[in-house]
């Protein structure tokens, strides 16, 4: 059983296996694109269409016939809803890179299901591009640290990266056992440039410039940003674990 069905919710995991105990090891952002492998009971078995990665979710209503026009630029996009003709902020948001139909718009609102509405300046056309990688990583700056995370509620190093290449509409895997493959580095130096991705076994990190990193660091719990020999010292010191790989993003 094969078919394409896109997340109607603003984030879902995605678990290793199925059943409620199970670790998570992706999410599925709104309007992604997913196919149905296989379901069961509870639990469906699904590959993501954009990176391919495989998991479980929790068996649930899905759209099919969807045709997104526009992604969320912004950290989160909160969720406003109208009620008696006036127009209320709900405590849900649509998370960065989620992907919506304009339905109807508004003054500065914009309809994206019936009834749910969030801001027209934090939405762009979903085949626009951004080259300048650091906004889009900053975005997620001093956001905690969460394993399988793809969200401003919790990121894992490798979506860190995987965002800014989704953005752009450009395949990158998902986990960094796979971005390690994905390009031919170059020899380990003493020095770092913008734009180099550093790849340690299980970990990785982007240089602002030739001083500064960003990276999402479990150990510190958040997304931030942090000298790269610095960061680089303490990881093998730490992890004692040594740069693999750098290419450039």
């Amino acid at each position: 059983m094969e078919n394409n069905f896109f997340c109607t919710k603003p984030v879902i995991n995605v678990l290793l296996e199925p059943k409620k105990s199970s670790k998570v090891s992706s999410q599925l952002i709104y309007g992604e694109k997913f196919q149905i492998i296989s379901r069961s009971k509870n639990y469906i078995k699904v590959k993501n269409f954009y990176d391919r990665y495989i998991g479980y979710i929790k068996f649930n209503n899905f759209r099919s016939n969807y045709k997104p026009t526009h992604k969320v630029v912004c950290l989160k996009s909160r969720i406003y809803l109208q009620k008696k003709g006036k127009t209320k902020p709900s405590n849900t948001f649509l998370p960065f890179l989620s992907e919506i139909e304009i339905l109807k718009a508004k003054k500065n609102l914009i309809m994206f299901e019936n009834n749910k509405w969030i801001k027209r300046k934090e939405v762009l056309p979903i085949d626009r591009k951004m080259n300048d990688f650091s906004r889009i990583f900053k975005l997620f700056l001093n956001c905690p640290y969460r394993w399988g995370g793809k969200s401003y509620m919790g990121i894992d190093c490798s979506a860190l990266i995987q965002m800014y290449y989704k953005f752009n509409r450009k395949f990158f895997p998902r986990d960094t056992i796979d971005q390690i493959k994905i390009k031919k580095g170059y020899k380990i130096k003493k020095s770092y440039s913008k734009g180099d991705i550093i790849f340690w076994n299980g970990h990785v990190a982007v240089c602002l410039n030739n001083r500064m990193l960003i990276h999402a660091y479990g150990p510190r719990k958040k997304v931030l940003i942090m000298p790269i020999k610095n960061t680089i010292n303490i990881i093998q010191q730490t992890a004692n674990l040594k740069v693999k790989k750098i290419y450039k993003i």
